[in-house]
């Protein structure tokens, strides 16, 4: 199993898990993780794969930090950085291919629901509440998740696009089925 990789001072810092980590804490500390698992570790995006790859690695790193305020109390701040290549199908010419997911984002983070709803009309970054539990690994999956594509395709097709076309067993077996707007035809006509 991966482990969470910490970047530090001279001074040894407290480990922090991307499972469980106290936001304040890691901010406070300016620590760094960074990882690179595989997809199995998440469940969601392993989901919409194509053939269930789930040893496809997803790469991420995250650096915490406390931003000065003037005449206030510091911003707590999360810089995220993450990355996957996932197998995909393509929608348009029905083929395997490898769809690039990067994201990198900000995220501030306030005392209170109330704070995060305020401030998300505000600013361009994400606002969430603080906690001393929060799910790391949860916010990079959502992410990855908010990057992909509708419908996946190649930038160009290996192949053109495959086209049903009907065979003669698909004709045959049409022709040999009564017409339904016969029977109404029938009724029409006068009886003699």
């Amino acid at each position: 199993m991966a482990t969470d990789k910490q970047q530090g001072g001279s001074r040894a810092a407290p480990p922090f898990s991307a499972r469980h980590l106290d936001i304040t804490a890691f901010a406070e500390a300016g620590a760094r993780l960074a990882d690179e698992t595989v997809l199995s570790h998440y469940l969601r995006l392993a989901d919409v794969v194509q053939d269930g790859d789930q040893m496809t690695p997803v790469r991420w790193q995250t650096q915490g930090s406390m931003v000065p305020v003037l005449g206030g109390s510091p911003e707590i701040w999360l810089e995220l950085e993450a990355e996957a290549e996932l197998p995909m199908q393509c929608q348009r010419c029905l083929e395997p291919m490898r769809q690039r997911l990067e994201v990198s984002r900000r995220f501030r983070f306030v005392q209170d629901e109330a704070t995060a709803e305020m401030l998300d009309d505000e600013l361009e970054d994400d606002v969430l509440v603080i906690s001393r539990d929060f799910d790391l690994q949860a916010l990079i999956e959502d992410e990855l998740l908010m990057e992909l594509p509708v419908a996946p395709r190649h930038e160009v097709c290996p192949q053109a696009p495959r086209m049903q076309v009907q065979t003669a067993d698909f004709r045959e077996e049409e022709a040999e089925k009564p017409n339904p707007f016969a029977a109404l035809e029938a009724l029409k006509k006068p009886k003699s």
